[in-house]
């Protein structure tokens, strides 16, 4: 085994608490485990830390998470401004994210940095509201979203309630870097921190300001008439949605009994992420048993919502692109300000350009993931625009309104997706027919996610390379559509595939890891590798003349875009 390894896990076992040697110890019997952990740090990437929990730097443990809170500690105490000022701090429902918070919170306090947390789990977006309404200079949340029970993450959001931006990131991560998990970490112990007052527990107060806003923001359709199953998936959604829905007038409304309760082992769904039909088996058996117009599913940490309408007898799976169209054209219609501001990211639906245009409504495009909407949404408040904002969502089933939250919020988007519900089944319509009637407006498009892991400790590297060898050999086809033009989002470029010489000024967002392919008649297919986890993601945009078509086409590509991603590994 690697010298470096051996001698990293030599020194954990000496200065790791009394037990946790015990566990190191038995570490021993698996050495592929044992390199795979000590292999490397942790990386505190755009998303934070994620990762597999256990022992090891490579791994999120109380040591891992104090080493990133003392170097957050450091880089706000490195701004005078941040001197005194005080940190939120917010957990899910998984396994030891109640102890990693308590652990950053002592690590805070240690720091002279005064700690506000949960006194019980809350959704990320609740965190996201807390920083903004109670001017904290930064927040943290424990979660891994959607990710199977093994991992957990650590995430940081600014002063504006957004999660940190890349600079912010990089800076963060070069203070990391600088502490020893073990000799440079200072931290109080956390009931010393709380009787002293350097740790606080946030009042429930807060979350009634929270559901308040968002409750503020419906359009008083009457939900009476609508009937809906919901389920948080063992995660932090069951009582914040249950209370913003049944104060919008919700009373039909009944959650899945199996999945109410929050529990990090996700006993009947290993991969809570509702994205995913299997995540919404329970939810939609229910459904049937009941009738309901609705289901609803979110995330562990309830900033994403799937969604399943009852269609002609059987439940019909909108995709997260489909919910934030219906969601755009109705808050379109609904708003009719001029001035509005949509935004989405550039793996999210084409079909949002015309669908905008259509309304009067400028669409802006930013690089993958919600922070970017969230920056956004600041600078039209640097403008005094704040109103005009619309809306945002992103591909991945999040979505906002409203600007009380900077970041995707499952439960506005509950709220809004139940009164788009409520106003179709008044017309004698459902969401699965205006989804088709937005597509015969403005074009059928199939769309579909496509990950590919990348597991082991030279995982990584096998990322880079693939992403390397796209560039500069791109495919000349695709489900038999020629490749045009590639964009490559790193080098802020778009080229002919054939003879490629970049073209100057085509795109002005920040450099980014994406290469999207734009093929003969239209469809699109976008390559990026995950900034949370050992993945490449790739983002299939089929265009076709009618829907059947559209979805078969998607299917063609879908397959050979996986063929591609495993080929080039």
């Amino acid at each position: 085994m690697d010298e470096r390894i051996v001698s990293t896990y030599d020194r954990w076992l000496r200065l790791a608490e009394v037990a946790d040697s015990r566990a190191l110890e038995g570490l021993k019997a698996e050495p592929g485990e044992l390199a795979d952990a000590f292999a490397r740090d942790l990386s505190f990437g755009t998303g934070g830390l994620r990762g597999l929990m256990g022992l090891g730097p490579n791994r999120l443990n109380v040591y891992t998470v104090g080493r990133a809170t003392q170097g957050l500690a450091n880089w706000l105490l490195a701004d005078c401004s941040a001197v005194g000022t005080s940190v939120a701090i917010a957990y899910d429902s998984r396994n030891h994210s109640a102890e990693f918070a308590r652990r950053a919170a002592s690590v805070l306090a240690g720091n002279g940095i005064h700690a506000l947390v949960f006194p019980h789990l809350e959704p990320t977006p609740v965190l996201s509201y807390a920083v903004r309404r109670l001017g904290c200079a930064a927040g943290i949340v424990l979660t891994a979203s959607h990710n199977p029970k093994e991992y957990n993450g650590y995430k940081v959001y600014g002063p504006d309630g957004c999660q940190a931006t890349t600079e912010a990131c990089r800076s963060i991560q070069g203070a990391i870097l600088k502490v020893d998990p073990f000799d440079d970490v200072r931290a109080l112990p956390f009931e010393t921190a709380l009787d002293a007052g350097a740790v606080s527990w946030i009042d429930d107060e807060l979350l009634d300001g929270y559901v308040n806003a968002t409750v503020s923001f419906r359009a008083r359709q009457d939900l009476s008439n609508l009937s809906v199953v919901y389920t948080p998936l063992n995660g932090t959604g069951a009582e914040p949605v249950a209370r913003v829905l049944r104060e919008a007038g919700v009373t039909d409304f009944a959650v899945v009994p199996e999945q109410a309760e929050a529990n990090g082992d996700f006993p009947t769904c290993p991969k809570p992420n509702p994205e995913e039909r299997a995540a919404l088996e329970l939810a939609v058996a229910l459904g049937e048993r009941r009738g309901a117009d609705l289901v609803l599913a979110t995330d562990p940490d309830a900033d994403r919502v799937g969604v399943a309408v009852l269609h002609e007898g059987s439940y019909e799976l909108l995709t997260g692109n489909e919910v934030g169209l219906l969601l755009l054209d109705w808050l379109a219609r609904r708003s009719r300000r001029s001035g509005s501001v949509a935004m989405t990211t550039i793996v999210s639906a084409p079909m949002a350009d015309d669908l905008a245009r259509a309304h009067g409504i400028e669409l802006r495009r930013t690089l993958t993931g919600f922070k970017f909407i969230g920056e956004q949404i600041g600078l039209l408040e640097g403008e005094g625009r704040e109103d005009d904002f619309l809306m945002g969502f992103e591909e991945s089933y999040g979505y906002l309104a409203g600007t009380h939250v900077r970041d995707k919020d499952a439960m506005i988007s509950c709220l809004l997706i139940c009164e788009l519900a409520a106003e179709a089944k008044e017309r004698g319509s459902d969401l699965y027919v205006d989804m088709r009637r937005l597509y015969d407006d403005y074009g059928h498009w199939g769309n579909e996610q496509v990950s590919i892991r990348y597991a082991g400790a030279d995982g990584p590297e096998r990322m880079a390379a693939l992403m390397a060898g796209l560039r500069t050999q791109p495919p000349a086809s695709l489900a038999g559509l020629g490749v045009e033009r590639m964009i490559d989002y790193l080098a802020g470029a778009e080229m002919p595939v054939v003879n490629p010489r970049p073209d100057e000024g085509v795109q002005t967002l920040p450099a980014s890891n994406v290469l999207e392919f734009r093929l003969t008649g239209g469809s699109r297919v976008l390559v990026r590798p995950s900034g949370t986890e050992p993945k490449v993601k790739g983002y299939v945009f089929a265009k076709a003349s009618t829907q059947d078509a559209a979805e078969r086409l998607q299917t063609r590509l879908v397959s050979d875009l996986r063929t591609l991603l495993n080929g080039n590994e």
